[in-house]
C-alpha cells in the first residue's frame, strides 16, 4: 500500500469543533442548547422563498449588490464597507484567510465561541488566550486584555459573548478598538448575537467602522431570524479592508435564494426580531425569578438572552445535567467543549411563557424529584 497523502502540520490532531442546537435530530426534544430567535422563522418566509425559485437557473450575482444597498440603507453603511458571507461562519473563515500567516499570536476570550480558534489555526496562527473570570462576573477586564494584547496580530470580542451571555458596553469595545489600532492590532467584533438584545444600536460597533483602520465587526441572519438552514452572514469594515477580504472569499459564496431571503428579511422584518427581543427581556427576568426560587443557580438576569450557569451548588457537571434533561425532552448545552474547566457549565436560551415554565419544571424534577 503507498503511503497516506499527509495533510499540512497545523491539521495534525485538529479535532472538528463541536456546537449546539442538534435536538433537531431527536423526536420529541425541546433545543435550549442554541441561542436563536425562538418564535421561529417569519411566516412569509416559504413565500419569499418560493418568489426566487426562476432565480435559480443562473449563477448568483456574485457581488451580491442588492442585498448590499439593504444592508446599506438599514445599518447606515457605505455598500464598499460591506462583504457578504455564507453565514458569519464564513466570515470568521475569510478573516485568518486574508490576514493572518503561521505563526502570527491572536488574542482569544475564553470561553468564546470555538470557530474562532479553529479557523486562525488552520492558517498556522498561535492562540493567546485571554481568561474571562467568574469573580469578573465573565467579563472582559480592560488591563488583563491590553496585557496580553502585545506584539499579537488580531483580537477577537464576541459581544455578545457566546457562551457567557455577557454584553460589553459600547463605549468600552470602542476604547478597545482605538488602543489596538495604535497597536496595529486588527479587532474581529462578532455582533451575530446583538440584534437579539434590546437597545442593540445603542450597542452595535457597525455604523462606526470607517472611523477606524483595524475594525471587522461580523453579523448574520441566523440567530435574529431563526434560519440556520439558510446561510447569510455579512460584515462591515473600511473598503480597503473589504477590498482584500473579498479576494479570498469564494466566488458564488451566496446563493441566490438566500439573497433574496435576505434582500426582503432586513428591508421589511426587522420588527420581527425587535419584538423577539423585547419578549425575551421579559420572560428572561421571570425565567430566572422562578429557577432560582427552584434552588437552581440562575445568577443575575442575564444581559442577552441565554444563560451560562456554573452547576458546582449541585454537585454535578454539564453532561449528567444534560442526559437528565433530555429525560424531560429538554435539551441544554453541555460546555465541556469551552475547555476543561467549564465541565461543570451549562447553556440554556430564554424563549416564550409557555415553553419557559416546561424548561423550569424539568429542572425541578431534575433537581429536587
Amino acid at each position: 500500500m503507498k503511503g497516506r497523502i499527509l495533510p499540512r502540520a497545523e491539521l495534525f490532531d485538529m479535532p472538528k469543533t463541536v456546537h449546539g442546537g442538534q435536538a433537531w435530530k431527536m423526536d420529541g426534544i425541546e433545543d435550549y442548547s442554541h441561542n436563536l430567535n425562538p418564535f421561529g422563522p417569519p411566516p412569509e418566509l416559504a413565500e419569499i422563498i418560493a418568489s426566487c425559485i426562476d432565480d435559480i437557473g443562473h449563477y448568483p450575482d456574485d457581488s451580491s449588490a442588492e442585498l448590499k444597498e439593504v444592508i446599506s440603507k438599514t445599518f447606515n453603511v457605505s455598500t464598499d464597507c460591506i462583504t457578504i458571507g455564507a453565514g458569519s461562519s464564513d466570515i470568521i473563515r475569510n478573516v485568518p484567510n486574508t490576514f493572518f500567516k503561521p505563526g502570527d499570536r491572536v488574542v482569544l476570550n475564553r470561553p468564546s465561541f470555538a470557530e474562532y480558534a479553529q479557523q486562525c489555526r488552520i492558517v498556522g496562527a498561535e492562540i493567546v488566550w485571554n481568561d474571562l473570570l467568574p469573580e469578573n462576573d465573565f467579563r472582559i477586564d480592560l488591563d488583563t486584555l491590553m496585557y496580553n494584547v502585545d506584539d499579537v496580530k488580531a483580537l477577537y470580542i464576541c459581544n455578545p459573548n457566546n457562551p457567557t451571555g455577557r454584553v460589553e458596553p459600547r463605549d468600552k469595545i470602542v476604547s478597545i478598538v482605538r488602543e489596538c489600532e495604535e497597536r496595529g492590532v486588527l479587532v474581529f467584533l462578532d455582533e451575530t448575537l446583538l440584534e437579539l438584545v434590546p437597545g442593540y444600536m445603542d450597542i452595535t460597533l457597525s455604523g462606526m467602522v470607517d472611523r477606524f483602520s483595524n475594525l471587522v465587526v461580523a453579523s448574520s441572519l441566523t440567530k435574529s431570524f431563526a434560519i440556520p438552514g439558510i446561510r447569510i452572514g455579512f460584515a462591515f469594515s473600511n473598503a480597503d479592508i473589504i477590498s482584500e477580504m473579498d479576494k479570498v472569499r469564494m466566488t458564488w459564496n451566496v446563493g441566490q435564494i438566500e439573497q433574496t431571503v435576505a434582500k426582503v428579511l432586513i428591508s421589511d422584518h426587522m420588527d420581527y426580531v425587535d419584538h423577539a427581543a423585547s419578549v425575551m427581556a421579559v420572560e428572561s427576568e421571570v425565567m430566572n425569578s422562578s429557577l432560582r426560587d427552584i434552588g437552581f443557580p440562575a445568577g443575575n438576569v442575564s444581559d442577552s438572552f441565554f444563560y451560562f450557569n456554573s452547576l458546582e451548588s449541585l454537585g454535578m457537571d454539564g453532561d449528567t445535567f444534560k442526559r437528565k434533561m433530555l429525560n424531560h425532552g429538554i435539551m441544554i448545552r453541555d460546555c465541556a467543549s469551552f475547555g476543561e474547566d467549564f465541565k461543570g457549565y451549562v447553556r440554556y436560551s430564554v424563549k416564550d411563557r409557555e415553553r419557559n415554565c416546561k424548561f423550569i419544571a424539568a429542572v425541578d424534577s431534575v433537581i429536587n424529584g
